[in-house]
């Protein structure tokens, strides 16, 4: 059960964290992500009020799966198709719908699951005062989780907009959601992107 109205503190000194809205996880792509598109219009309502204070993430793939360490190795000689030496550049891109407001919103890359495996991004946050991050993106039960645990660890404070959150696993994807109302409370909130307009306050 999500904590009720009145328990949830206003948001401040946020910033909105969408995670890799890309066109490689987008409807045709390689790593498609079969409801994207229905959760597209509660992030571009996100978005479109917070602009300048949203970063969009990118998750890109090596040149070459001999450009990355360990598993990831591993990982990209299974998935070749997703190496930059075989995938379109535009497979990388945001959405159509997102990539439009970029200026004022900011792009991050990162070579792994989580947002914050590139470390420019704690570094940002920390100049900007940043005490919440608002999460939204694909996937819930992949990079999002990665994302949340990461800024958990790092002390911030996590909202993640249930409704703006799409996944290839619905199993997966309501296991997550079950995750964070039980075993986060304190540091996680989860609301609606109705309610989030409710309460950020920037």
């Amino acid at each position: 059960m999500r904590d009720s109205a009145s328990e949830v503190a206003d948001i401040t000194q946020a910033i909105h964290l969408c995670i890799d809205m890309q066109n490689i996880f987008a409807p045709g792509g390689l790593w498609a992500t079969p409801w994207m598109e229905r959760v597209l219009p509660a992030i571009v309502s996100i978005v479109s009020r917070h602009q300048a204070r949203t970063i969009f993430t990118r998750f890109i793939t090596p040149q070459d799966p001999e450009d990355r360490p360990g598993q990831w190795r591993s990982y990209f000689h299974r998935w070749r198709e997703a190496t930059r030496n075989r995938l379109p550049p535009s497979a990388l891109e945001l959405v159509p719908a997102l990539n439009k407001f970029v200026p004022p919103a900011a792009i991050i890359d990162k070579p792994a699951y989580s947002a914050f495996s590139n470390p420019a991004l704690a570094t940002l946050l920390v100049d900007k005062n940043v005490g919440t991050v608002v999460i939204s993106g694909a996937e819930t039960d992949v990079c999002v989780l990665s994302t949340v645990l990461s800024a958990v660890d790092l002390g911030f404070r996590v909202v993640i907009v249930e409704d703006a959150l799409c996944s290839s696993s619905d199993v997966g994807h309501d296991a997550l959601m079950t995750m964070y109302r039980t075993r986060f409370h304190g540091q996680v909130d989860l609301m609606t992107a109705e309610e989030l307009s409710e309460f950020w306050h920037e």
